[in-house]
């Protein structure tokens, strides 16, 4: 074979075999294929697309070029759920200490914050001493003890992906669903679950946009991965405005705490009970919806899910005791009051301009050497349908120095939209799919 012939090939339109796409991904891995020609290719899958055999023998290649966990002497099922990113999005924190007090294995292989969205990793090593760099024997050993992991990709898993996505970045090549699909799935799928919930955002704090972007990225998540033999569903999310009342790192652990201890907002409590619901359900082929939720309502009202999440803490080498009381939690020290210009009801808190601001504030990264500052961030004191009187305060910012409070603070208050009328608040599942 040579990749010119399979780059043409796609750039024409036509299918690729499986030994073709394995080809490339073994001797790109393998350097044996320079830059430019992955990139052509890269392009190619850009514009023509793949069918969803062509994503599996994608994922399949990707996945071979580095080691897969092996679960299967664990008992019971293992189920995970990932995200596509969004702002204030700290479901995965709740989740998975919930679904496996419901006696489900939970190994979550996690990501850093990217763009304007929030990373799990981030916020977890906002808890002082916790790691998420985990030889195998430490991920069996936190999954026997608390019944899930969190952990970071290595340089065994995927190595295929790091190298592909490096040249997605700078080739204008990240958007291409079967590409995002791979790079997802070929992660997902080398830490050893049996299924996957993805929980797929739509809206403005969110890369896919609209509604049926995010169907088409949904789609191709659950079949691909039913053809490398993983059951898999997917809920679209709305990413609108911010989940929950914390944005950043340490911000998201406290109120992560506050919600295991029965104080949830309305969108969480919607989302990670239907996310929660379709991992049991994955679990368990005969559960419906309904019950599913009533198990995780359970296990967070008895108060078995916190008690898994600081014993996870600590099995992780954190301070459990440094965030078990969430009002004693610490933010960053400098704290600026954004206060309602005029009065009414809030119709809209764009999530981006939030992101974007927290990213200003030291709670994300402008470029990939950047700082991130664990306590920094922002609260949400008012979100869309709440009423607000001139000069009440709308929400806090929260930084270690007052070098971007300024720009910060503008983001925020053009983020916020205050009308005359009332706002009725909206659902935030917009659609769910398992096939």
């Amino acid at each position: 074979m040579r990749a010119v012939d399979i780059i043409v090939k796609k750039r024409n339109g036509s299918d690729l075999g499986s030994d073709e796409i394995a080809f490339l991904v073994e001797q790109y891995t393998g350097g044996h294929i320079p830059d430019y020609q992955i990139s052509a290719f890269l392009m190619a899958v850009y514009f023509q697309g793949m069918t969803f055999d062509e994503s599996a023998a994608l994922t399949r290649s990707m996945l071979a070029s580095g080691s897969v966990l092996d679960l299967s002497s664990l008992p019971g099922a293992k189920i995970d759920k990932h995200s596509t990113g969004g702002v204030g999005d700290k479901i995965s924190l709740l989740l998975a200490p919930l679904v496996a007090a419901c006696g489900v294995k939970v190994p979550m292989l996690c990501g850093r914050a990217l763009g304007h969205t929030g990373g799990t990793i981030d916020k977890l090593e906002a808890v002082p001493g916790y790691r998420t760099s985990l030889d195998e024997p430490e991920i069996r050993r936190v999954l026997e003890e608390t019944g899930f992991v969190f952990m970071g990709q290595t340089e065994r898993i995927a190595p295929a992906d790091r190298l592909l996505y490096a040249l997605r970045d700078v080739t204008g090549t990240v958007e291409s669903v079967p590409l995002i699909t791979a790079s997802i799935l070929s992660k997902k799928a080398a830490e050893g679950s049996d299924g996957f919930v993805f929980d797929v955002k739509a809206g403005r704090g969110a890369f896919m946009k609209s509604e049926e972007e995010a169907l088409t990225l949904a789609r191709s998540l659950v079949r691909t991965a039913a053809l490398l033999g993983k059951k898999a569903r997917a809920v679209i999310t709305a990413m609108d405005e911010p989940l929950g009342r914390m944005v950043g790192n340490l911000c998201e652990i406290k109120e992560t705490v506050e919600c295991l201890s029965g104080r949830l907002p309305a969108d969480i409590e919607e989302v990670t009970y239907t996310l929660g619901a379709h991992m049991l359900m994955l679990a368990d082929n005969g559960l419906k919806k309904e019950e599913g939720k009533a198990r995780c309502r359970r296990a967070l009202e008895n108060g078995d899910a916190l008690a898994l999440f600081l014993k996870n803490i600590a099995a992780q080498g954190g301070d459990a005791a440094a965030v078990a009381q969430p009002d004693t939690i610490r933010l960053a020290p400098q704290e600026t009051t954004i206060t309602a210009s005029s009065a009414g009801w809030v119709s809209e808190v764009d999530a981006f301009r939030i992101g974007h601001a927290a990213v200003l504030l030291g709670a994300g990264r402008a470029r990939r050497d950047s700082v991130i500052v664990p306590g920094a961030g922002i609260e949400l004191l008012k979100k869309t349908g709440d009423r607000v009187e001139r000069g009440q305060e709308l929400c806090r910012l929260y930084a270690d120095t007052t070098t971007n409070m300024t720009e910060a603070a503008e983001e925020v208050r053009g983020a916020y939209d205050i009308a005359d009328k009332a706002v009725p608040q909206h659902g935030w599942i917009l659609r769910e799919l398992d096939d």
